[in-house]
């Protein structure tokens, strides 16, 4: 059976026009603000090399917020968004409003602006079926050549509508498909990942030899004492040193309380870095505008190490004297703006060239279990996940133990800390987390300070 496509603007807008038209006869000078996101959401996911479970999620979400007399709440709604389940929802804001103290810095809704022609919608795998995810799912278990594989393929198509009380109306869709999986021996496991607008474009054959090769040059890994070392980090670790160093560094309300490192204007960063917040990029996913209405217009917040600009909300925005980027986030949250859309462009240097620029260093592939020790220096720690590598000569000569680190993110691409940039840019892309579209790096030092069990 055919999975459905999102559905269209219609029954999106009339449910945003109905939730505005009962806010309206609740109190006409309220300010509202309403997001519907419709449309499915699908996963087939594998372990011991055999499928073991399918979902597939009908997502019917409707998100509003009130203000009148400056008392501000929100409310959402998940399932049958009928004239009695969107008249409740109404209610509960008011009544939760009418209990709430005053916020003297709601900044008021959204005005009328044009947002982007955002469009990153693939007709094709808002339609995959199951069948279509065994599919993929089967080509990578034999890509894995006997090794015990274990992972997940999904694919989302969401069709997302907003207006507001000032009369900004917005309507968008995007669709995601991703693949996150492993291959394992005895002793190691070697991890692939890929995520696309198109489910076409997704090869997992490729993605399975990926991993089992991975899998395989790290089995028996051994002991690595301890120290500085040069690294080459992949995409997935770029994209969580990124996401720290935005998320802590770059974020409105972190720079408006003091948290954050960064300073407009200075060369704080290498010079070969520069980082946008683009979601009109051929390749990234995501919408043209916020759970505010904002538009999502593409915005250099690193250009050649120079730290440009912050990240805003409409809240912190308004702090600040200045206007909301774009990065607002759906629903309750205590962070302020958030990351929405990143893009690292790709160097030169091929993976493979990367490696064989080191001297001594560790070939990473994974971080995980990272967390944040200094917001004002990001200090971090975490573990290598998935495989790891002592790299002497240019050449991977040992597979290593999992390793912990504790490194300022901020000195490890410090001026003249990055040494490569890689040509394997990838999506990396998540609905809470938001989408990366990062290459590996080669960075000139990073501090590991043990072994996974100290």
């Amino acid at each position: 059976m055919s999975a459905p496509s999102a559905p269209g603007a219609a029954s999106g807008a009339a449910v945003v026009a109905r939730v505005l038209a009962l806010v309206h006869d609740r109190a006409a000078g309220a300010e509202a603000e309403v997001v519907v996101r419709s449309g499915t959401s699908a996963l087939t996911r594998f372990a011991n090399s055999f499928i073991h479970q399918n979902v597939a999620e009908d997502i019917s979400h409707v998100a509003l917020r009130v203000a009148l007399d400056g008392h501000v709440a929100a409310t959402s709604l998940d399932g049958t968004a009928d004239d009695d389940a969107l008249a409740r929802l109404v209610g509960a804001a008011f009544d939760a409003a009418a209990v709430s103290p005053v916020d003297d810095s709601w900044p008021g809704v959204t005005p009328p602006v044009d947002v982007p022609a955002v469009d990153h919608w693939d007709e094709a795998t808002a339609a995959v079926t199951p069948d279509d995810r065994a599919r993929g799912v089967a080509a990578f278990v034999a890509a894995a050549g006997g090794l015990v594989t274990a992972g997940a393929l999904s694919t989302d198509a969401i069709h997302t509508v907003f207006a507001n009380t000032a009369g900004l109306a917005a309507e968008g869709r995007v669709t995601l498909a991703a693949l996150d999986a492993i291959a394992r021996t005895a002793t190691s496991d070697g991890v692939a990942r890929s995520s696309a607008v198109a489910f076409a474009d997704i090869d997992t054959r490729a993605a399975g030899e990926r991993a089992a090769g991975k899998a395989r040059a790290a089995a028996d890994p051994t002991d690595l004492e301890p120290g500085r070392y040069e690294v080459v980090i992949e995409p997935s670790c770029v994209a969580n040193v990124v996401g720290f160093l935005l998320g802590y560094g770059f974020g409105g309300r972190a720079v408006e309380e003091g948290r954050s490192f960064v300073r407009l204007g200075e060369p704080q960063l290498d010079a070969s870095l520069t980082i946008r917040d683009d979601v009109t990029h051929v390749r990234m996913a995501g919408l043209g505008f916020d759970p505010e209405g904002t538009p999502r217009l593409p915005l250099d917040l690193v250009r050649d190490g120079v730290p440009r600009a912050i990240l805003h909300d409409r809240r912190t925005a308004a702090k600040a004297g200045t206007a909301s980027t774009g990065n607002a986030m759906l629903g309750a949250n205590p962070w302020g703006a958030v990351p929405a859309s990143l893009v690292i462009e790709p160097g030169a240097l091929s993976p493979e060239a990367l490696v064989r620029d080191m001297e001594r260093g560790i070939l990473v592939s994974d971080f995980w279990y990272t967390r944040v020790l200094d917001p004002r220096t990001l200090v971090v720690t975490g573990l290598t996940r998935n495989g790891a590598w002592l790299v002497e000569d240019g050449r991977i000569v040992r597979p290593v133990r999992n390793l912990r680190f504790t490194q300022s993110y901020v000195e490890a691409i410090a001026p003249g800390r990055i040494r490569g940039i890689g040509t394997d840019q990838s999506l990396l892309a998540d609905e809470d987390a938001g989408s990366f579209l990062v290459p590996s790096l080669r960075l000139g030092s990073w501090n590991f300070t043990g072994g996974a069990k100290g």
